[in-house]
């Protein structure tokens, strides 16, 4: 596991953007196949995608070859909503950018059967090839997209119900009513996320600390689903002094080491 620290939330997100558009040139350097991207919502990303925005409408970056999956979408929200992820990554993302729309895939949580959808989502990350690299975040009781605690970590897409905990949570989308927010999601599981070639997860502010060290030096459990990235061969974590703060000085040290040593310093 890689993990790298900046100052705040802002150089973190940067730093994940600049790191995905390298691995998209990268490929495209290499190969015509796309670069098959997972993605997630909610405000840990928004730096990162407001990068990546900045970047293609200066010419520096392009997504015509590349295919994205988003990792959840709630069960019963109307896409049009403002809260729901569809609206979440076109206005954040997907209107800003140069990918094809028929590249776009997020999970309908208003398909009349919705282990239909999961399983047709399973089968189409695996007809793009796989996911060459899935970001994510960590939620403050360590899940990773809509992975509860106690989700099987061999789990894959498919219905999940909400904690009191997570909609008390997103209910600052909602007016403040954790009531508002609905009690079921679709979810890439666990497994899914860890299938990709290269899994980066962003954590910043103090709110993650708790779980972000969890996560680093805890042991591998499905009481917090983000601590499956320990076995990941290309596993890398992005967050901020804030959220790193919880782990042990000498995991910090070691941290600040390697990323020093990669960069020659």
């Amino acid at each position: 596991m890689k993990v790298i620290i900046r100052n705040n939330a802002k150089d973190g997100g940067i730093w994940a953007a600049r790191y995905i558009a390298a691995k998209i040139k990268e490929k495209a350097a290499r190969t015509d196949e796309p670069f098959v991207l997972g993605l997630p919502t909610g405000s840990t990303p928004l730096n990162t995608y407001a990068e990546l925005v900045r970047m293609v409408k200066a010419g520096e970056l392009s997504f015509r070859n590349v295919i994205s999956f988003n990792m959840d979408e709630y069960v019963g929200l109307p896409v049009e909503h403002p809260e729901s992820y569809h609206s979440f990554m076109f206005t954040n993302l997907f209107n800003h950018i140069d990918e094809p729309l028929e590249n776009i895939h997020i999970l309908n949580g208003n398909a009349p059967d919705l282990a239909a959808e999961c399983a047709a989502y399973e089968e189409a990350i695996v007809k793009a090839g796989g996911i060459d690299l899935f970001m994510g975040g960590i939620g403050e009781d360590g899940h990773i997209a809509f992975n509860e605690p106690f989700s099987p970590l061999d789990s894959r897409t498919r219905v999940v119900t909400l904690t009191q905990d997570t909609r008390e949570v997103n209910s600052r989308f909602f007016g403040g009513d954790p009531e508002a927010v609905p009690s079921q999601a679709l979810s890439v599981g666990v497994a899914t996320v860890m299938a990709s070639k290269e899994v980066m997860i962003l954590a910043f502010g103090s709110k993650k600390a708790r779980a972000l060290a969890s996560a680093i030096e805890g042991p591998l459990s499905h009481y917090n689903t983000v601590s499956a990235l320990q076995n990941h061969p290309a596993g890398i974590i992005v967050c901020d002094e804030s959220a790193i703060g919880e782990v042990k000085v000498n995991s910090y040290r070691y941290f600040k080491a390697v990323e020093a040593a990669e960069m020659g310093l």
